[in-house]
Order: C-alpha cells, then structure tokens, then sequence
C-alpha cells in the first residue's frame, strides 16, 4: 500500500503531471485535443493557483487564490467525468485521476471553509 503524501503542493504537482501523462496518451483527434488541452489547462492552472496561494501574506488572499484552483479542479473533474462517459482514453489512469481530484476538491474545500 502506497502512503498518500501529506504536503498538499506536492499532490496538486502530482496530479498536473499525472493528468499531462494522460493527455499526451489521447489519441490525436478532435476529441483527445479538445477534452486533452482542456484538461492539461484546468488541472495545471490548480496547481498553479494552489502554488501562488501559498506564498499569500493573508487568509483573504489565500482563500481567493484557493478558490481558483477548486474551480479549477471542478472543471478538471467535469472533464474526467465526460471522457469516463465516453469511454475516452486508458481507464485505468482516468479512474485514478477522477479519484485524486475528488480528494483534492474536498481538502481544498475543506481548507477554504476553516480560513473564512
């Protein structure tokens, strides 16, 4: 059993690479570039505003940088839903991915809820 990693920017990094790892796997036609850029901006840019949100000098500050990246990762998992629908790309990584963005948009949740 693997041990989930506790520093958060690290999972947010892990997951932008995993899901570019995905995405470069999508086959090159109309509906693996636009679901696959879709998914490489949503889920780089949560990782990328959770980034920023940690250099904020204040809990206001923080919580809109952190409310980006969860909607941002609202979006990465509405994606990963519509090609689960269709049955788009390696199932296997695609469930994993939906798993850990689930997980990421409750603790973000969660840590935006506790700063207000």
């Amino acid at each position: 059993m693997t041990q989930k990693k506790f520093d958060l920017e690290e999972r947010f990094v892990d997951l932008a690479a995993s899901i570019a790892s995905f995405c470069q796997d999508l086959s090159n036609d109309f509906t693996g570039q636009y679901y696959g850029n879709q998914l490489l901006r949503s889920a780089g840019g949560a990782a990328l505003n959770f980034g920023e949100a940690q250099g904020t000098n204040t809990d206001k500050d923080y919580v809109h940088r952190a409310t980006i990246s969860l909607r941002e990762l609202k979006e990465s998992r509405v994606n990963l839903k519509i090609l689960n629908r269709i049955n788009y790309g390696n199932k296997e990584k695609r469930i994993g991915l939906l798993d850990e963005v689930e997980q990421l948009i409750k603790i973000t949740a969660t840590i935006i809820k506790n700063k207000k």
